[in-house]
Protein backbone atom coordinates (compact mmCIF):
# COMPACT_ATOMS: atom_id res chain seq x y z
CA UNK A 1 0.00 0.00 0.00
CA UNK A 2 0.96 3.67 -0.17
CA UNK A 3 2.18 5.45 2.95
CA UNK A 4 4.17 8.46 4.11
CA UNK A 5 6.91 6.56 5.93
CA UNK A 6 9.38 8.22 8.30
CA UNK A 7 12.50 6.01 8.17
CA UNK A 8 14.74 8.62 9.76
CA UNK A 9 13.82 11.79 11.58
CA UNK A 10 13.80 14.73 9.18
CA UNK A 11 11.62 17.55 7.87
CA UNK A 12 8.57 16.36 5.95
CA UNK A 13 9.83 18.06 2.78
CA UNK A 14 12.67 15.49 2.69
CA UNK A 15 10.32 12.49 2.87
CA UNK A 16 8.71 10.91 -0.19
CA UNK A 17 5.55 8.85 -0.47
CA UNK A 18 6.31 5.11 -0.48
CA UNK A 19 4.28 2.72 -2.63
CA UNK A 20 5.24 -0.64 -1.12
CA UNK A 21 4.47 -0.16 2.56
CA UNK A 22 3.36 -3.30 4.48
CA UNK A 23 -0.28 -3.12 5.51
CA UNK A 24 -0.85 -2.51 9.22
CA UNK A 25 -1.83 -5.36 11.52
CA UNK A 26 -4.65 -4.81 13.99
CA UNK A 27 -3.67 -5.41 17.59
CA UNK A 28 -6.02 -6.35 20.44
CA UNK A 29 -8.99 -4.00 20.57
CA UNK A 30 -8.15 -2.46 17.19
CA UNK A 31 -9.89 -2.23 13.84
CA UNK A 32 -8.48 -1.64 10.36
CA UNK A 33 -9.80 1.35 8.44
CA UNK A 34 -9.53 2.11 4.72
CA UNK A 35 -8.52 5.77 4.80
CA UNK A 36 -10.41 8.10 2.47
CA UNK A 37 -9.23 11.43 3.92
CA UNK A 38 -6.65 12.41 6.53
CA UNK A 39 -6.39 15.56 8.61
CA UNK A 40 -3.22 17.66 8.56
CA UNK A 41 -1.93 18.80 11.94
CA UNK A 42 0.99 20.94 13.02
CA UNK A 43 2.14 18.20 15.39
CA UNK A 44 2.68 15.93 12.36
CA UNK A 45 5.35 18.38 11.19
CA UNK A 46 7.04 18.13 14.57
CA UNK A 47 6.68 14.34 14.80
CA UNK A 48 8.52 13.65 11.56
CA UNK A 49 11.50 15.51 13.06
CA UNK A 50 11.32 13.85 16.47
CA UNK A 51 10.19 17.09 18.12
CA UNK A 52 6.76 15.92 19.26
CA UNK A 53 5.95 14.28 22.60
CA UNK A 54 4.64 11.14 20.87
CA UNK A 55 7.70 9.42 19.36
CA UNK A 56 6.86 6.13 17.60
CA UNK A 57 9.79 3.77 16.95
CA UNK A 58 11.32 4.08 13.50
CA UNK A 59 10.18 3.43 10.87
CA UNK A 60 6.62 4.69 11.25
CA UNK A 61 3.85 6.06 9.06
CA UNK A 62 3.07 9.72 9.72
CA UNK A 63 -0.43 11.08 10.35
CA UNK A 64 -3.09 10.70 13.03
CA UNK A 65 -6.59 11.90 12.05
CA UNK A 66 -8.64 10.05 9.45
CA UNK A 67 -12.06 9.35 8.00
CA UNK A 68 -12.92 6.24 6.02
CA UNK A 69 -14.56 2.81 6.17
CA UNK A 70 -13.97 -0.26 8.29
CA UNK A 71 -11.84 -2.51 6.09
CA UNK A 72 -13.36 -5.71 4.73
CA UNK A 73 -10.50 -7.70 6.29
CA UNK A 74 -10.65 -5.93 9.66
CA UNK A 75 -11.02 -8.02 12.80
CA UNK A 76 -14.15 -7.10 14.76
CA UNK A 77 -13.35 -6.99 18.50
CA UNK A 78 -15.93 -8.13 21.01
CA UNK A 79 -18.44 -5.37 21.63
CA UNK A 80 -17.45 -3.49 18.47
CA UNK A 81 -20.47 -1.60 17.07
CA UNK A 82 -19.06 -1.54 13.53
CA UNK A 83 -18.99 -3.95 10.61
CA UNK A 84 -16.89 -3.89 7.43
CA UNK A 85 -17.90 -0.99 5.19
CA UNK A 86 -19.19 1.27 7.97
CA UNK A 87 -18.24 4.95 7.67
CA UNK A 88 -16.08 6.10 10.59
CA UNK A 89 -13.64 8.78 11.68
CA UNK A 90 -11.04 8.90 14.40
CA UNK A 91 -7.33 8.80 15.16
CA UNK A 92 -4.54 6.27 14.87
CA UNK A 93 -0.83 6.52 14.15
CA UNK A 94 -0.27 6.20 10.41
CA UNK A 95 -3.26 7.89 8.80
CA UNK A 96 -1.18 9.19 5.87
CA UNK A 97 -1.62 5.83 4.15
CA UNK A 98 -4.20 3.70 2.36
CA UNK A 99 -5.03 1.85 5.57
CA UNK A 100 -4.59 2.46 9.30
CA UNK A 101 -5.00 0.43 12.49
CA UNK A 102 -6.85 2.28 15.25
CA UNK A 103 -7.92 1.55 18.81
CA UNK A 104 -11.66 0.97 18.93
CA UNK A 105 -12.15 3.70 21.55
CA UNK A 106 -10.62 6.20 19.13
CA UNK A 107 -13.06 5.40 16.31
CA UNK A 108 -16.47 7.02 15.97
CA UNK A 109 -19.36 6.76 13.49
CA UNK A 110 -19.23 9.35 10.71
CA UNK A 111 -22.64 11.07 10.42
CA UNK A 112 -24.30 10.78 7.01
CA UNK A 113 -24.33 14.56 6.64
CA UNK A 114 -20.53 14.77 6.99
CA UNK A 115 -18.16 14.05 4.08
CA UNK A 116 -14.91 12.13 4.48
CA UNK A 117 -12.94 15.35 3.99
CA UNK A 118 -14.91 17.04 6.76
CA UNK A 119 -14.74 13.98 9.00
CA UNK A 120 -10.97 13.74 8.75
CA UNK A 121 -10.57 16.93 10.75
CA UNK A 122 -12.99 16.26 13.61
CA UNK A 123 -11.20 14.11 16.14
CA UNK A 124 -8.76 16.64 17.62
CA UNK A 125 -10.25 20.07 16.97
CA UNK A 126 -13.93 19.83 17.80
CA UNK A 127 -13.85 18.15 21.22
CA UNK A 128 -11.06 20.55 22.21
CA UNK A 129 -13.24 23.55 21.44
CA UNK A 130 -16.42 22.05 22.89
CA UNK A 131 -14.94 20.99 26.22
CA UNK A 132 -13.08 24.29 26.55
CA UNK A 133 -16.21 26.39 26.10
CA UNK A 134 -18.75 24.11 27.78
CA UNK A 135 -16.84 22.06 30.34
CA UNK A 136 -14.17 24.54 31.41
CA UNK A 137 -15.47 28.07 30.72
CA UNK A 138 -19.14 27.12 31.31
CA UNK A 139 -20.11 29.61 28.62
CA UNK A 140 -23.55 31.16 29.04
CA UNK A 141 -25.91 32.63 26.42
CA UNK A 142 -25.35 36.33 25.88
CA UNK A 143 -21.72 36.33 27.02
CA UNK A 144 -18.93 37.82 24.92
CA UNK A 145 -16.26 35.49 23.55
CA UNK A 146 -12.96 36.45 21.92
CA UNK A 147 -11.45 33.69 19.73
CA UNK A 148 -7.86 34.17 18.59
CA UNK A 149 -6.63 32.48 15.39
CA UNK A 150 -10.33 32.31 14.62
CA UNK A 151 -9.89 31.01 11.07
CA UNK A 152 -7.76 28.02 12.13
CA UNK A 153 -8.91 24.48 12.83
CA UNK A 154 -9.77 24.76 16.52
CA UNK A 155 -10.55 28.48 16.20
CA UNK A 156 -13.28 28.19 13.61
CA UNK A 157 -14.80 25.29 15.55
CA UNK A 158 -14.81 27.47 18.67
CA UNK A 159 -16.50 30.31 16.78
CA UNK A 160 -19.27 28.01 15.55
CA UNK A 161 -19.79 26.38 18.94
CA UNK A 162 -19.86 29.70 20.79
CA UNK A 163 -22.56 30.89 18.41
CA UNK A 164 -24.57 27.69 18.91
CA UNK A 165 -24.31 28.29 22.66
CA UNK A 166 -25.78 31.78 22.25
CA UNK A 167 -22.65 33.87 22.75
CA UNK A 168 -21.61 37.07 20.98
CA UNK A 169 -18.38 36.23 19.18
CA UNK A 170 -15.46 38.46 18.29
CA UNK A 171 -13.07 36.71 15.90
CA UNK A 172 -9.43 37.76 16.11
CA UNK A 173 -6.90 36.97 13.39
CA UNK A 174 -3.81 38.42 11.74
CA UNK A 175 -5.34 39.38 8.40
CA UNK A 176 -8.59 40.71 6.98
CA UNK A 177 -8.86 37.64 4.74
CA UNK A 178 -8.86 35.29 7.74
CA UNK A 179 -11.37 37.48 9.57
CA UNK A 180 -13.64 37.16 6.55
CA UNK A 181 -13.30 33.36 6.76
CA UNK A 182 -14.23 33.40 10.46
CA UNK A 183 -17.33 35.44 9.71
CA UNK A 184 -18.37 33.62 6.56
CA UNK A 185 -17.82 30.02 7.71
CA UNK A 186 -17.86 30.38 11.47
CA UNK A 187 -20.59 32.95 11.91
CA UNK A 188 -18.53 35.39 14.02
CA UNK A 189 -20.39 38.61 14.83
CA UNK A 190 -17.32 40.85 14.66
CA UNK A 191 -13.71 40.68 13.55
CA UNK A 192 -10.59 42.29 15.00
CA UNK A 193 -7.16 42.23 13.34
CA UNK A 194 -4.58 41.66 16.07
CA UNK A 195 -1.72 42.70 13.81
CA UNK A 196 -2.94 46.28 14.35
CA UNK A 197 -1.44 48.03 17.40
CA UNK A 198 -3.96 48.62 20.18
CA UNK A 199 -6.50 46.14 18.80
CA UNK A 200 -7.77 45.55 22.32
CA UNK A 201 -9.39 49.01 22.29
CA UNK A 202 -11.59 47.85 19.43
CA UNK A 203 -12.70 44.86 21.52
CA UNK A 204 -13.50 47.14 24.46
CA UNK A 205 -15.49 49.43 22.18
CA UNK A 206 -17.52 46.51 20.81
CA UNK A 207 -18.33 45.37 24.35
CA UNK A 208 -19.22 48.89 25.55
CA UNK A 209 -16.12 49.03 27.71
CA UNK A 210 -16.89 45.82 29.60
CA UNK A 211 -14.48 43.47 27.84
CA UNK A 212 -15.01 39.84 26.89
CA UNK A 213 -16.23 37.21 29.33
CA UNK A 214 -14.26 34.38 27.73
CA UNK A 215 -10.98 34.31 25.82
CA UNK A 216 -10.30 31.24 23.68
CA UNK A 217 -6.61 31.28 22.78
CA UNK A 218 -4.79 28.53 20.83
CA UNK A 219 -2.00 30.89 19.77
CA UNK A 220 -0.23 32.26 22.85
CA UNK A 221 -1.87 35.70 23.08
CA UNK A 222 -3.17 35.52 26.64
CA UNK A 223 -1.14 38.50 27.87
CA UNK A 224 -2.36 40.74 25.06
CA UNK A 225 -5.94 39.50 25.40
CA UNK A 226 -6.07 40.12 29.16
CA UNK A 227 -6.08 43.84 28.31
CA UNK A 228 -9.66 43.45 27.10
CA UNK A 229 -11.07 40.82 29.46
CA UNK A 230 -14.09 41.50 31.64
CA UNK A 231 -14.37 41.36 35.43
CA UNK A 232 -14.42 37.65 36.43
CA UNK A 233 -13.50 36.71 32.85
CA UNK A 234 -12.20 33.26 31.97
CA UNK A 235 -9.12 32.90 29.78
CA UNK A 236 -8.91 29.52 28.06
CA UNK A 237 -5.35 28.37 27.35
CA UNK A 238 -5.59 25.98 24.39
CA UNK A 239 -2.08 26.04 22.96
CA UNK A 240 0.91 28.05 21.80
CA UNK A 241 0.83 27.93 18.00
CA UNK A 242 2.93 31.09 17.84
CA UNK A 243 5.76 29.10 19.39
CA UNK A 244 6.28 30.93 22.69
CA UNK A 245 4.91 29.74 26.03
CA UNK A 246 3.81 32.88 27.82
CA UNK A 247 4.55 34.02 31.36
CA UNK A 248 1.42 35.77 32.62
CA UNK A 249 1.76 38.74 35.04
CA UNK A 250 -0.33 37.60 38.00
CA UNK A 251 -1.30 41.16 38.94
CA UNK A 252 -3.51 41.25 35.83
CA UNK A 253 -5.19 38.05 36.96
CA UNK A 254 -5.67 39.38 40.49
CA UNK A 255 -7.06 42.83 39.69
CA UNK A 256 -9.98 41.58 37.58
CA UNK A 257 -10.66 38.30 39.38
CA UNK A 258 -9.68 36.49 36.19
CA UNK A 259 -9.60 32.68 35.88
CA UNK A 260 -6.84 31.11 33.79
CA UNK A 261 -8.21 27.80 32.57
CA UNK A 262 -6.20 25.16 30.76
CA UNK A 263 -7.61 22.60 28.33
CA UNK A 264 -5.68 19.51 27.22
CA UNK A 265 -8.28 17.29 25.58
CA UNK A 266 -5.84 14.44 25.02
CA UNK A 267 -5.49 13.98 28.80
CA UNK A 268 -9.19 13.26 29.31
CA UNK A 269 -8.76 9.63 28.24
CA UNK A 270 -6.39 9.24 31.20
CA UNK A 271 -7.91 11.46 33.89
CA UNK A 272 -11.62 11.81 33.06
CA UNK A 273 -12.53 9.07 30.64
CA UNK A 274 -16.24 9.22 31.47
CA UNK A 275 -16.42 12.74 30.02
CA UNK A 276 -15.25 11.69 26.54
CA UNK A 277 -18.47 9.99 25.33
CA UNK A 278 -20.55 12.85 26.75
CA UNK A 279 -18.67 15.38 24.66
CA UNK A 280 -18.82 13.24 21.52
CA UNK A 281 -22.56 12.63 21.86
CA UNK A 282 -23.17 16.36 22.07
CA UNK A 283 -20.97 17.02 19.03
CA UNK A 284 -22.42 14.23 16.89
CA UNK A 285 -25.92 15.52 17.69
CA UNK A 286 -24.86 18.99 16.54
CA UNK A 287 -23.39 17.63 13.29
CA UNK A 288 -26.45 15.49 12.58
CA UNK A 289 -28.79 18.43 13.19
CA UNK A 290 -26.77 20.75 10.94
CA UNK A 291 -26.24 23.28 13.73
CA UNK A 292 -22.47 22.84 13.35
CA UNK A 293 -20.53 21.98 10.22
CA UNK A 294 -16.80 21.27 9.84
CA UNK A 295 -14.88 23.72 7.67
CA UNK A 296 -12.14 22.46 5.36
CA UNK A 297 -9.46 24.47 3.58
CA UNK A 298 -10.29 25.28 -0.04
CA UNK A 299 -7.38 23.23 -1.46
CA UNK A 300 -7.60 19.50 -0.86
CA UNK A 301 -4.20 17.79 -1.16
CA UNK A 302 -3.61 14.35 -2.64
CA UNK A 303 -1.48 11.87 -0.70
CA UNK A 304 1.25 12.49 -3.30
CA UNK A 305 1.10 16.22 -2.50
CA UNK A 306 0.93 15.76 1.27
CA UNK A 307 4.19 17.60 1.89
CA UNK A 308 2.81 20.63 0.02
CA UNK A 309 -0.16 20.67 2.38
CA UNK A 310 2.03 20.41 5.47
CA UNK A 311 4.20 23.23 4.10
CA UNK A 312 1.14 25.45 3.63
CA UNK A 313 0.10 24.66 7.20
CA UNK A 314 3.62 25.46 8.40
CA UNK A 315 3.50 28.85 6.63
CA UNK A 316 0.11 29.65 8.25
CA UNK A 317 -1.51 29.88 4.82
CA UNK A 318 -4.38 27.50 5.50
CA UNK A 319 -7.68 28.11 7.25
CA UNK A 320 -10.24 25.74 8.67
CA UNK A 321 -8.89 22.20 8.53
CA UNK A 322 -6.33 21.23 5.89
CA UNK A 323 -7.05 17.79 4.42
CA UNK A 324 -5.27 15.15 2.34
CA UNK A 325 -7.61 13.04 0.22
CA UNK A 326 -6.25 9.51 0.14
CA UNK A 327 -8.88 7.90 -2.12
CA UNK A 328 -12.12 8.76 -3.83
CA UNK A 329 -15.52 7.39 -2.86
CA UNK A 330 -15.62 4.97 -5.81
CA UNK A 331 -12.01 3.75 -5.49
CA UNK A 332 -11.77 0.46 -7.42
CA UNK A 333 -8.97 -0.87 -5.18
CA UNK A 334 -11.43 -1.71 -2.39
Amino acid sequence: MRGFVVSELKHHSEISLSSNVPEPKAGPGQVLVDVYSAGLNFFDILQSQGKYQNKPPLPFVLGTEFAGRISKDSPIPEGCPYKPGDRVFGAGQGSYADKVAADLERVLPLPDAITYDQGAGLFVTWPTSYEALVGRAELKPGEWVLVTAAAGGVGIAAVQLAKVLGAKVIAAAGSEAKLDIAKRYGGADYGVNYSNPGWQKEVLKLTNGKGVDVIYDPVGLINDSLKCIAWKGRALIIGFAAGTIEKVPMNLVLLKNVSLVGLHWGAYSKFEQERVPVVWKALLDLFSSGKARPVTYSEIYSLEKLSDGLAALERRETWGKAIARVREENDSRL
